[in-house]
């Protein structure tokens, strides 16, 4: 009974669809600080320079203003704007480099997804115990282990480009101005992304952890995964019901039909098919109704009380109720020996109406193609 508890099984297709609905994905946030990071530390190393000497530009420029952009509104924001015109280009381009690989990093595990159910407050995370949960938990070790790791191999990184460029450093003083702020700008850069190149580990770790955690939350009970089949292929009892009524709607409308028939063919006791021509029209012979055995038994005493007439023909009766659908036409193998009874049928008629001779009998072995006998 309790292993009915234990989320064995797991999820179901629907299951991880409604939680991509609700914002629930695999998602890595160490991932996607390492792309964010060492995206930004290529757009150093590539764009670095420009930056700095836009920076420098800018520098020199608004230290060296004119008395008139000084005192004059107008010449000042011409300096400001020949400011921005310098640095804007580098500077927008490092920003979009950035924000490619902060989006890439969102959506490389788990894909593109937006719900606004995610994006609303939930009170269950600010209850405290909960939170506790959370902090003491594994999840929470797992945190501090990632912030352990993090802390040892950046700092150890960091170290690494102390000691790298230790001599460089300390010979920047013997350098000409400005170029030991280019070359020191330089060291920085590649020191930057040696210590970015640190993060690589733990996003290597982090990305499987996270599958597998989400995975887990996924897992289902055996009860669940019963649960939602139940619900996807409907309660049984209900689609019996559903059916029945479905059933006794056909067999309504099926005898509603049967008083306007011309004939009704029957076994004559185990099946019956009602048969309706148009004398006046051009389309073949439509089957109205049909039925086997307790239906068969019923279309025969609607015939009766309504004086349609039964012509027995077993083999006839077998073979249209086997290849014809309710209000479908009769197949053409079969135009032969309908016309035969129906001709007979309407004969009959004209006799009792004292219009026409008595009709011979009908022939036993009305022309049924062999393909259509059952």
């Amino acid at each position: 009974m309790a292993e009915s508890y234990e989320k064995t099984e797991e999820p179901t297709s629907k299951k991880l669809e409604d939680a991509r609905k609700k914002g629930q994905l695999a998602r890595s946030k160490e991932l996607s600080t390492t792309l964010v990071l060492i995206g930004g530390a290529l757009a150093i190393l590539i764009f670095g320079g420009w930056i700095a000497e836009s920076l420098f530009y800018t520098t020199q420029r608004m230290f060296s203003l004119s008395r008139d952009e000084t005192y004059d509104p107008f010449h000042m924001f011409q300096a400001i704007a020949d400011v921005i015109q310098a640095v804007e280009a580098p500077v927008l381009l490092f920003m979009l480099v950035c924000m490619v690989g902060g989006i890439y990093g969102s959506i490389a595990l788990g894909g593109y997804n937006f719900t606004w159910e995610s994006a609303s407050p939930k009170w269950s995370k600010m209850n405290p115990v909960q939170g506790f949960k959370r902090m003491f938990g594994v999840e929470g070790m797992v945190e501090l282990l990632k912030a352990i790791g993090k802390f040892i191999v950046i700092g150890g990184m960091a170290l690494a480009a102390l000691y790298m460029y230790r001599d460089e450093a300390l010979h920047l003083d013997l350098e000409i101005y400005p170029a030991n702020l280019f070359h020191a700008l330089e060291m920085i850069e590649w020191a930057f992304l040696l210590m970015c190149l640190g993060m690589i580990p733990i996003a290597i770790i982090d990305v499987p952890f996270q599958v597998y955690k989400h995975n887990k939350e996924m897992k289902m009970t055996k009860q669940e995964v019963k649960d939602e089949r139940k619900n996807a292929d409907g309660d049984p009892q209900v689609k019996g019901r559903i059916r029945r009524l479905q059933y006794q709607a056909a067999a309504n409308r099926m005898m509603q039909a049967v008083p306007e028939a011309d004939v009704v063919v029957t076994n004559p006791t185990h099946f019956s098919v009602a048969l309706k021509y148009a004398e006046n029209g051009n389309l073949a012979p439509i089957c109205v109704a049909k039925g086997a055995d307790e239906l068969a038994m019923h279309i025969r005493k609607i015939a009766t009380a309504h004086e349609v007439p039964l012509i027995p023909s077993p083999m006839l009766a077998r073979a249209i109720y086997y290849s014809t659908e309710v209000d479908e036409q009769i197949p053409h193998g079969l135009f032969m020996a309908v016309a035969q009874v129906l001709a007979y049928v309407f004969a009959l008629k004209r006799y009792k109406k004292g219009k026409g001779e008595r009709p011979k009998p009908l022939s036993k072995n009305l022309p049924i193609p062999p393909e259509l006998r059952r």
